[in-house]
């Protein structure tokens, strides 16, 4: 492979996972799910179907956990007409996986309409997930009808503002923030200053050697603009975050992996268990993108998450549903 430039678009197609030699130089296309393993505080991912590549470094003590994202329970368009099949197919991946994730990060669009029901499907069918805690961050489909209200009450209590929150596992410090408060269709995501104030309060007792998790549901990180797939005030909260030696961002919305590395900052989007969307660029406007059906569930996916103390490296392992 020839040395990738800074910043550097990666279209690989025919792998699965990512290009770990040119990982923290570049910006990665991935074609799968993933597990993310922290080693000595730089993220490394694995598919989860070659989680063999790992060589035993998953053992007991370290912190392992899921990212899923854009379910969009209640969708029924051509692009996936069975959103409640795929997502089964997803609780199926983590109840396979050798080591029990301690839990699921769920990065928004919860719902597609933000119905009870939908929400009530999405409940009714994690509780055959043998990973029983869920933290979630809603999408801008998760507060249509009522600015979020019912998403808080059912999966945001004990949370701030609009739903951000943070806790700490293993030595971890996770933070969970919404930028989708009073986005426009196709606009950029917002923090607004009342978060951005809380975040920065939340962070500063922190030392600097802490690993940081920050998850969303819009990238924080200016993919394209064009069709509103970044947060216009991101760069704000990413600079409360600059003096700590190992950030993982990972964010929904854009229904793709895709992957970036600026210093100690590694951004990841994932994968939706609903429906592809189109590249950025590739078509006149984002949207579910229709597949052949035979290819839908290879372009749909979970994520997995590992950490061990002591490295720097968190492994991050996106997974297809199918292939």
């Amino acid at each position: 492979m020839a040395p990738v430039k800074k910043d550097e678009i990666l279209h690989d197609h025919n792998h699965d996972g990512i290009d770990r030699r040119g990982f923290l130089r570049c910006m990665a296309w991935a074609g799968t799910g993933a597990l993310c393993v922290l080693e000595g505080g730089v993220l490394k991912s694995y598919a989860l179907g070659h989680a063999g590549e790992m060589g035993g470094k998953i053992s007991k003590g370290e912190l392992t956990f899921m990212q899923i994202s854009d379910s969009h329970m209640g969708f029924d368009k051509p692009a996936n007409t069975d959103v409640i099949g795929t997502f089964k197919a997803a609780i199926d991946k983590i109840n396979a996986l050798p080591v029990a994730p301690e839990f699921i990060l769920h990065t928004g669009d919860l719902t597609h309409l933000a119905a009870a029901e939908e929400f009530d499907a999405l409940e009714q069918m994690l509780k055959d997930c043998r990973t029983k805690q869920v933290f979630y961050v809603p999408g801008e489909h998760d507060i249509l009808n009522d600015n979020g209200a019912m998403y808080r009450d059912r999966f945001g209590r004990g949370t701030r503002g609009q739903g951000w929150f943070s806790f700490d596992q293993k030595g971890v410090h996770f933070v969970g923030l919404v930028n989708v408060q009073g986005v426009t269709e196709g606009g950029l995501g917002v923090l607004g200053g009342e978060q951005l104030d809380w975040l920065e309060k939340d962070l500063a007792p922190l030392s600097a050697e802490t690993p940081l998790v920050v998850f969303a549901h819009v990238p924080l990180w200016m993919v394209y603009p064009k069709w509103g797939w970044g947060t216009d005030d991101g760069t704000k909260a990413l600079a409360l975050m600059k003096r700590f030696g190992s950030v993982t961002v990972l964010n929904g919305h854009i229904h793709q992996v895709m992957q970036k590395v600026e210093g100690n900052v590694a951004f990841h989007t994932a994968r939706s268990t609903a429906f592809p969307q189109p590249a950025p660029g590739s078509a006149p406007s984002p949207g579910p993108m229709k597949v052949a059906d035979d290819k839908l569930r290879s372009l749909l996916g979970i994520r997995n998450v590992t950490f061990k103390r002591g490295e720097q490296r968190l492994a991050v392992i996106d997974t297809p549903l199918q292939g």
